[in-house]
């Protein structure tokens, strides 16, 4: 039997609460010392991983009171009814100060959960365990937590650190592949905006890529949480970037036109797809004001769909995504702001593109059918 490999840490050094993030195979066994001193713990979880939550409670002392807090799958839990439903769970059961949240789920799980800790008596401990390849290097480290409004995702929130992170690589065994697959997105935008060698990796095996027990994805998984964590290092609350001067908002990379088709489509379309297209879309705006050259442009679509992430979306809706778009929290005022490459790993702020460059933008990422010898828009 081959031996498990050591866990490996990346310290986010964050200036006032800096913490762990563990990455490896049975690194759950950690939550008891994490949550050491509690009264109480709430597990917030959705309901599709009831069945797994003994992963969580057997490692908790005797002693420790667990309340079990059931929220829905997905997008679905990022909502304020839930998160008021928390709230009356906590009340009922007296919890103070001296209790924690564990957040066990993806990365709609730990937004959930970590808002709830953010907000209930103004902030108490947090511990994120999470389940899928998006919620380790995107949701559950950084700090930020939130819920979604009718208005736009994300767009209620707090940033509230975790005392520390579990990414226990051996949960994604039950994933599906599309959701391992889907969770490469962010990590493939860590290699655009900082680490090439993610990209590297990616092309030279993308069927590692994808397997939930490769070497390959467990190092991807890693670099994505180290790009995250020395970003988050830099500008824990996303001051206003300038020009080449990016701080976090560097990590929406993609994600100004992926949550407007996200939102647009219900969140009915995996946020690594959305993200994924967002990339894709936002590298077309860059090439058409000649930031990039049509060979970074083209490494997008090509490293993408090697793993099998979407690069195009359906036509016809640009009123529609740009009208939410002009939501986004990036935008001030009525001027729409972009992370858009200058390079290979060089981003910069692009600020107030013109409208026929949005819109032609949009029209490159969406797909070409051709009806016998012509070829039109879907």
């Amino acid at each position: 039997m081959a031996a498990v490999p050591a866990p490996t840490l990346v310290r986010v050094e964050t200036p006032t609460a800096p913490y762990d993030v563990a990455i490896g195979h049975g690194v759950v066994d950690r939550i008891g010392q994490l949550v050491a001193g509690a009264n109480r713990v709430a597990v917030v979880h959705p309901g599709s991983l009831h069945d797994q939550l003994s992963v969580i409670t057997s490692q908790l002392s005797a002693d420790v009171e667990v309340l079990l807090l059931d929220v829905p799958d997905g997008e679905s839990a990022k909502q304020a009814d839930v998160l008021v439903s928390c709230w009356e769970r906590l009340g009922e059961a007296g919890f103070t100060r001296n209790d924690m949240i564990i957040g066990y789920g993806g990365g709609a799980t730990t937004d959930l959960a970590g808002f709830v800790a953010a907000s209930w008596l103004r902030g108490v401990g947090l511990v994120t365990v999470p389940t899928t390849v998006l919620g380790m290097v995107d949701a559950a480290v950084g700090g930020k937590t939130g819920i979604n409004t009718r208005a736009g995702k994300n767009l209620v929130g707090a940033f509230h650190e975790p005392r520390g992170v579990l990414c226990d690589l051996s949960v994604l065994a039950s994933l599906p592949r599309a959701e391992v697959v889907a969770g490469l997105a962010e990590v493939i935008k860590c290699g655009f905006i900082a680490d090439p060698e993610v990209l590297t990796l990616v092309e030279s095996d993308p069927a590692a890529a994808t397997r939930w027990d490769s070497p390959a994805l467990a190092e991807l998984i890693t670099r994505g949480i180290r790009v995250k964590a020395q970003v988050v290092a830099g500008d824990l609350t996303e001051a206003t970037s300038v020009g080449a001067d990016v701080g976090r908002e560097l990590l929406n990379y993609g994600h100004t036109f992926g949550h407007a088709v996200e939102a647009h489509e219900h969140f009915g379309i995996r946020h690594g797809e959305v993200v994924a297209i967002g990339m894709v879309y936002v590298a077309e705006l860059a090439h058409r004001l000649g930031m990039i050259d049509a060979g970074l442009l083209a490494r997008h679509r090509s490293v993408l769909e090697s793993v099998g992430l979407p690069t195009n979306y359906r036509g016809g809706q640009w009123d529609a995504l740009r009208a939410i778009m002009a939501k986004d929290k990036k935008s001030r005022g009525s001027t729409l702001r972009f992370v858009a490459l200058t390079g290979l790993a060089q981003a910069e702020m692009l600020v107030g593109p013109s409208e026929d460059v949005l819109r032609a933008a949009y029209e490159a990422v969406t797909p070409q059918v051709s009806v016998g010898s012509i070829s039109t828009l879907a």
